[in-house]
């Protein structure tokens, strides 16, 4: 090894076996301190195992840290997002690139709580975390010691992944002797399905490969109804009863899977530059966007809605990327957030098998003007007789490019 070996690693920690592996691998092969980090991001799984495991791997228990961030999750990260419409490549809502940022948070943050010199993620080299995770730890510390195992270790395949673990005395489930069907990440948000029976992307996904949602032919025959409030662009209330950010959204993902919703096959382009095939369910998130963009319709300026649909491209592409800590992040998130400050009501949406549909909404701060508009007789805010005019500058240009096209065919 070039590099003097870390004392100290904190390590993003599942519990899983591939995490599990790494532990004992920090260990032999750096013969270095590893401290646990398993964030409850509301991934529906029991995190006490991880502490077991973690324990009786020789963790001390003062270096094993499971912090319950569902809140903060939803509250500093989803949300903003979702202030934004953030949509990858039109279609995603980036479940897992809005999770990573706040991993590598907390994880420099313990390392600078217990004196560790690197930190550790078990990303593999071809996918987009280990991206998102290193960008965030250096951006927060820009000197720490990164390792990341699946571009170092001398392992070739699963079955020497496997040995491995015999050899140390891992606990291996039955069911991952084998390769797993698919590989799964989910949090509050979403879950996202890759691989194996996923890889050909002609092949329809199997049921079984569905984590968070009914599937819509098996949804009620007939329509829920919700209303969600919101304030500042935030929604705080299902129903008129104020919620807590990780808790409407709780809500909100148990709605959207009784009634099939947030189902997306996509095939999307990685930022390391192949494309991959996913299938992600996000029906809380599904959901909240059809009604945040609901309540804009009423509450936001044209001009300022169309640059934020101009700008929520960009945006996405940051999250997407893992720049989330970016001065340009940053500076995209002011500018979204002085939008939305009177984006403030109420958006009733109706759930039929796989559909998400706003039906009403209202606001206090609403710029729809119903006399405006109406095609009945009387309204004195505007005279039809104007367009006229408007129209005929509007077309000057065209007119002069089409008198000089016709004179040169001519």
């Amino acid at each position: 090894m070039t590099q003097t070996a870390p004392r100290k690693v904190v390590l993003a920690y599942s519990g899983g076996l591939d995490t599990s592996i790494i532990l004992k691998w920090l260990q032999t092969e750096y013969g270095a301190e590893v401290v646990t980090f398993t964030a409850d991001l509301g991934q529906g799984e029991e995190l006490a195992p991880a502490r077991e495991k973690a324990l009786k791997m020789g963790i001390k228990p003062g270096n094993i840290f499971i912090d319950d961030l569902r809140e903060e999750f939803v509250r500093d990260y989803v949300f903003p997002m979702f202030r934004a419409n953030a949509l990858y490549e039109g279609q995603y809502l980036l479940g897992t690139s809005i999770a990573r940022p706040l991993i590598a948070k907390r994880q420099i943050e313990i390392a600078r709580m217990v004196g560790a010199d690197a930190v550790c993620h078990g990303a593999t080299g071809k996918g987009n975390d280990q991206v998102r995770f290193e960008l965030g730890y250096y951006a927060l510390e820009p000197d720490i010691r990164v390792i990341a195992p699946w571009r170092e270790w001398d392992f070739k395949s699963r079955e020497h992944l496997l040995d491995f673990a015999e050899k140390h005395q891992i606990p291996i489930a039955k069911d991952k002797r084998g390769e797993a069907p698919f590989s799964v990440d989910a949090n509050l948000l979403h879950s996202s399905s890759e691989g194996k029976v996923l890889e050909d992307p002609s092949v329809e996904a199997p049921e079984f490969v569905h984590q968070r949602t009914l599937s819509p032919e098996d949804a009620p025959d007939v329509a829920t109804v919700i209303t969600i409030g919101f304030e500042k662009g935030d929604a705080v209330s299902i129903n008129g009863e104020i919620l807590s950010p990780a808790t409407l959204l709780t809500a909100l993902n148990q709605y959207g899977h009784d009634n099939g919703i947030g189902r997306l096959d996509l095939v999307e382009n990685r930022f390391v530059g192949m494309k991959s095939r996913g299938v992600y369910e996000t029906p809380g998130g599904t959901i909240l966007l059809a009604a945040h963009r609901g309540i804009e319709s009423i509450t936001l300026d044209g001009g300022a809605m169309h640059l934020k649909d101009e700008l929520a491209v960009r945006y996405a592409h940051l999250i997407y990327n893992g720049f989330w800590f970016s001065p340009e992040r940053e500076m995209l998130q002011a500018a979204i957030d002085h939008s939305q400050a009177k984006v403030s009501g109420t958006v009733r949406v109706k759930l039929y098998k796989g559909n998400c549909t706003v039906i009403g909404r209202e606001s206090e701060n609403s710029l729809y003007d119903q006399e405006l508009v109406t095609f009945e007789d009387g309204a004195v805010a505007y005279d039809q007789k104007d367009a006229a005019g408007f129209i005929k500058l509007n077309a000057l240009r065209l007119r002069v490019l089409g008198k000089r096209d016709a004179r040169d065919r001519g």
